[in-house]
């Protein structure tokens, strides 16, 4: 990142809008790295419109966005005066596809902007994005889009991102740019890629853009130098992750073992080589279980820069969780029943995946059952290779019988849940289904959220980013910077 000192912490980009603008603006205004979370923002800009853009955010951000004629026509399609009626549905938008369709390309790339624009707005600190190497299909214009808005850093994990840095590079020169796609049933050597052109997608007009810095989200120092030795250009950084934060955890090294409760049993093969990964000579922060004061020392002991801390902010005040269910959370947390599930199955990557247990969510295996499958969102659908040389597309939480009619496994369909329609729960802005029933929330968490309640100040019920990185840095020379240090969501 173009600044020194580096922040201590980065801010973690969890689930769908939860990292949402308001958190990362809070969060780079006390001097650290603010992150918004890249996963589903064309939905999420949609659905924030039929609500009536409270606020009026989205609409004050689009009125920014560079291209003509392209926020209008999001406008016309999706905002509703007044907000939709409570119990009517939203309206759907395009699933993602290597061939996206223009209107589906300008609201990957408008959506993008607007969240890096808006978590940007007020200050002069740094901001990133967080994407998932897996959902391939809508990277390209995404970072586009979050480059326009002038976003600092991307960070991406989930995967191996050894083509984004190239990325990077060509998209800031304005040039043309592809991304290799995972196709299941792929012969060997033959290969599938979806494309995306700025100078098309700007009618000709595109302008040359800052590179912003790369932070690759790995779990080994395997993987980082790698990465450090075969990206496709420059890694700025690495966040090394251990398997106790929140979300998608990288899977055990060798075979699957699960404890007696089913969760998967990680050892010592699966620390990270601290040594390794600092002789690579590239800064590096630690992540999972590192909200503790102590914690941030110990990590820069180890020669890291700092941390990356998650769980901690998506329960604060900032956050973009439902505020139902941050309080819940923390009263959970208080009482000492706050419990994470690293659920080996429940998502369709098949990354293992932490799972808040909460009455009323699908982590209850009853709500579970009962919901009638379905994939309208597709952003965790694999790509498959159809009898006709095409892609297709399944997801093993969809309906079984579509999920076998593509060629499925019938042993991947078990305890898949649908990811995407939960995280949009979380947020609240779930879907009402064809049967009148509200999707439930799938909230995600570390597991530090068993002790999130010592954040919160002496007669307090909640608390703000603010307050946490004061609490992380109150044993460090840099205190809370650069911005006020009250709890105050812009």
């Amino acid at each position: 990142m173009k600044c020194d000192p580096l922040p201590i912490i980065i801010q973690g980009g969890m689930g769908a809008a939860v990292s949402s603008w308001s958190l990362a603006n809070a969060v780079a205004q006390n001097g650290q790295l603010g992150v918004v979370s890249g996963t589903a923002l064309d939905v999420i800009l949609a659905r924030r419109l039929q609500i009536g853009d409270p606020g009026g955010h989205i609409r004050r951000a689009l009125a920014r966005f560079p291209i003509p004629g392209v926020a209008q026509r999001i406008l016309d399609r999706y905002f509703i005066e007044g907000g939709k009626p409570e119990n009517a549905p939203f309206k759907g938008k395009p699933v993602p596809s290597h061939k996206p369709s223009r209107h589906l390309e300008e609201l990957l790339v408008a959506s993008n902007f607007v969240e890096v624009f808006l978590a940007k707005e007020g200050h002069d600190g740094l901001v990133g994005i967080n994407f998932l190497e897996k959902i391939q299909a809508p990277n390209l214009p995404s970072i586009y889009g979050a480059m326009l808005a002038g976003v600092s850093a991307i960070l991406m994990g989930a995967g191996i991102p050894k083509a984004i840095p190239g990325i990077l590079d060509r998209l800031a020169r304005k040039e043309p740019v592809e991304l290799r796609l995972d196709v299941q049933g792929a012969e060997r050597g033959e290969e599938f890629f979806t494309h995306f052109d700025p100078n098309a997608f700007c009618e000709g007009q595109a302008p040359e853009l800052d590179r912003p810095d790369f932070i690759a989200i790995v779990s080994s120092a395997t993987l980082a130098s790698m990465l450090a030795r075969k990206a496709s250009g420059k890694v700025d950084g690495f966040i090394i992750e251990g398997p106790t934060a929140g979300g998608h955890n990288a899977p055990p090294r060798g075979k699957m073992q699960l404890s007696i409760e089913g969760e998967p049993v990680y050892g010592g093969r699966d620390a990270a080589d601290l040594d390794a990964i600092k002789a690579l000579g590239l800064p590096f922060w630690l992540a999972g279980s590192y909200a503790e004061p102590e914690r941030v020392s110990q990590a820069i002991k180890a020669g890291a820069v700092g941390v990356q801390v998650g769980t901690a902010f998506a329960f604060c005040e900032e956050s973009g969780l439902d505020h139902h269910l941050i309080r819940e959370t923390i009263g959970m947390s208080k009482a000492g029943q706050a419990k994470v599930f690293t659920d080996p199955v429940a998502s369709p990557t098949g990354f293992p995946f932490k799972v808040l247990e909460m009455e009323g969510t699908q982590s209850d295996q009853d709500i579970y059952e009962q919901r009638a499958r379905i994939c309208d969102l597709g952003y965790l659908r694999h790509a498959y290779k159809k009898d006709n040389g095409k892609i297709g597309w399944r997801c093993p939480s969809e309906p079984i019988d579509d999920y076998l009619k593509k060629g499925g496994d019938i042993e991947e369909t078990r305890g898949r849940k649908c990811v995407c329609n939960g995280l949009m729960a979380n947020v609240g802005l779930g879907q009402i289904q064809d049967n009148g029933e509200l999707e439930k929330p799938l909230v995600t968490s570390g597991d530090d959220v068993a002790r999130i309640a010592r954040f919160l100040k002496s007669g307090a019920s909640s608390y703000c980013a603010a307050e946490v990185i004061e609490y992380l840095l109150k044993d460090q020379d840099q205190s809370v910077s650069g911005g006020s240090d009250t709890c105050a969501a812009p």
